[in-house]
């Protein structure tokens, strides 16, 4: 399994997957035809599109990519009346191959309602769209705080050597985010400094790991004790602590 990431718009992040034996060739959220067709040349065909989700910068590629390479469309079941050129309709929990590579549908709604993550258990890969980030999540447009927490959860339970492939390049103002709320968490000046490093050489900082993003990203450590303590809401459920810190985030 051969990722290469590609740099899109502003901030997106699309990922090519070429599976060498079956000469495969896929794309996750294709944001902007010229900036995508330009990596699939390389290998003259794409066979399939998987889209995390509906919104226009994850999909905008999807209609002219799928005529010019006649590919197949893979999205949510549930969105398939808001995701261009669907032809395949996914559910929760379901099996897929692409090639000789299987992926099991994740539902991880709260971003949007239909939002799903792709996870190649066998490779130890996940493509997780706008729902987790390297040291953030997304923002809750559709759903509810606890359906973001919930999905958070069934990511953070992944293998912790798990590499976490999402959808945009946040992660330095996510970085500072942290710092602001557990500046004494020795992993998240670590890897800071990992951060600064490739961004000064203009590399992506994806992908990260589930590992990683345990020890330090916020949004993955609402029990702990003493981040409760510091947002004055030590007795307080879980969910009530992430619902906290996605309102003082969206207010960063």
């Amino acid at each position: 399994m051969k990722i290469e990431i590609i740099p899109c718009l502003k901030d997106n992040y699309s990922y090519l997957i070429f599976e060498q034996e079956t000469n495969t060739v896929s794309i996750v959220d294709p944001s902007e035809f010229n900036a995508c067709d330009k990596i699939i040349s390389k290998y003259e065909r794409l066979d399939f599109i998987l889209n995390t989700h509906h919104h226009f910068d994850h999909v905008d590629g999807n209609i002219r990519l799928k005529e010019k390479y006649n590919s197949k469309v893979l999205g949510f079941s549930g969105d398939k009346n808001r995701i261009p050129g669907i032809d395949i309709l996914l559910k929760e929990n379901q099996k897929k191959r692409i090639g000789n590579l299987e992926f099991n549908v994740i539902f991880v709604p709260g971003h949007t309602k239909g939002h799903i993550a792709f996870y190649f258990k066998k490779e130890k890969i996940v493509f997780t769209g706008d729902t987790l980030f390297s040291l953030g999540c997304g923002k809750v447009f559709e759903g509810t705080h606890k359906d973001m927490f919930n999905s958070l959860n069934k990511l953070k339970n992944l293998p912790p050597e798990t590499k976490v492939y999402c959808g945009h390049e946040y992660t330095k103002n996510n970085l500072d985010f942290c710092l602001m709320h557990q500046s004494n968490n020795s992993a998240l000046k670590e890897k800071s400094l990992q951060i600064f490093s490739k961004l000064k050489d203009k590399f992506p900082t994806i992908p990260t790991s589930i590992g990683e993003e345990l020890k330090t990203n916020i949004f993955l450590k609402c029990d702990d004790k003493n981040l409760k303590e510091a947002l004055n809401l030590k007795d307080s459920p879980d969910h009530e602590i992430f619902s906290k810190l996605r309102d003082l985030k969206d207010a960063f």
